[in-house]
């Protein structure tokens, strides 16, 4: 059996594979995200052991392929690594940023060039040549970066609420929703673990309120921002390939992209909401051929 994990800062998804079938052994689990730079060695291993269905398998695992968030850095994989291993004691493990389940999950198993897009709670952009990956900017994270994510588009929302540039009626709509208290906050935000993930709940406000004119604003500005910082890195690599996206924001927010993709000359892609469901097929070629 092969596992296959998607992991950002918020959720974590996990499939298992019969190698010989190639269907899904259990039904797709999800745990609370294992994100390396936000989490300790003791609460990943905590956050997988806590799932039945994963402990109850876990001697029949073969290989595992796990993609995530904050898994860039040398020393972060490690670590997952290690956890992986002293559950999964049978398994061969591979642990690699989610910019490659991204590239994998749309792009397919024809490795067609293109610059692919990560647009979740956190935001990336690599351009994948067929065979290599290039990354022209490195992230340094939710608070300096993430353009067009959703910690991005929540941090926006929380800074018009409080500086009254929210309509007055979203701002009702929006206090009643969320608990704006300011202690709570500045406690999810400065105190208690995964703050990106808690900014990126308020994104939700977004979708929900789309044809707005003001949320119409908010989210072309934040897409605006990510096609400067992020897409044109590789402004001479787009004039000939597509810029795929993956994550729940590129997912909602498809006919924004598109109209962004426009204005900025550059063709938007395909679209994958949850990258683990394009890596089934992949990982079973992939393993078949060893």
């Amino acid at each position: 059996m092969i596992l296959i994990v998607d992991s950002g800062s918020t959720k974590c998804d996990w499939i298992g594979i019969d190698l010989k079938t190639g269907k899904e052994v259990f039904e797709k689990q999800r745990t609370p995200g294992l994100n390396p730079a936000i989490i300790s060695k003791a609460d990943a291993h905590a956050i997988i052991c806590d799932n039945n269905v994963l402990t109850d398998y876990k001697l029949e695992i073969e290989h595992v392929f796990f993609y995530g968030a904050g898994c860039g850095t040398v020393e972060a994989p490690k670590m997952l690594e290690e956890v992986l291993k002293s559950i999964f004691i049978n398994s061969n493990v591979v642990v690699k940023e989610d910019t490659y389940a991204a590239i994998y999950s749309t792009v397919g198993v024809d490795h067609n060039p293109a610059v692919v897009c990560i647009l979740g709670t956190g935001s990336n952009c690599t351009y994948f040549d067929g065979k290599d990956v290039h990354q022209r900017v490195i992230s340094l994270g939710y608070s300096i970066m993430d353009d067009g994510s959703g910690n991005y588009f929540g941090r926006q929302l929380l800074r018009d609420y409080y500086f009254n540039t929210m309509p007055h009626d979203l701002k009702l709509i929006f206090k009643t929703r969320y608990d704006m208290d300011n202690d709570v906050i500045k406690t999810n935000l400065y105190k208690n673990p995964n703050p990106n993930a808690y900014l990126a709940k308020f994104a939700e406000f977004l979708i929900l309120n789309k044809e707005s004119d003001y949320v119409q604003g908010v989210i072309k500005k934040g897409l605006r921002s990510f096609a400067t910082t992020m897409i044109l890195q590789f402004e001479e690599e787009i004039k000939t390939v597509p810029v795929h996206f993956a994550g729940s924001i590129a997912h909602f927010l498809k006919r924004e992209i598109k109209e962004v993709a426009e204005e900025f000359g550059f063709k938007a892609g395909n679209f994958q909401r949850r990258p683990i469901e394009g890596l089934a097929d992949y990982h079973l070629k992939q393993v078949s051929s060893l």
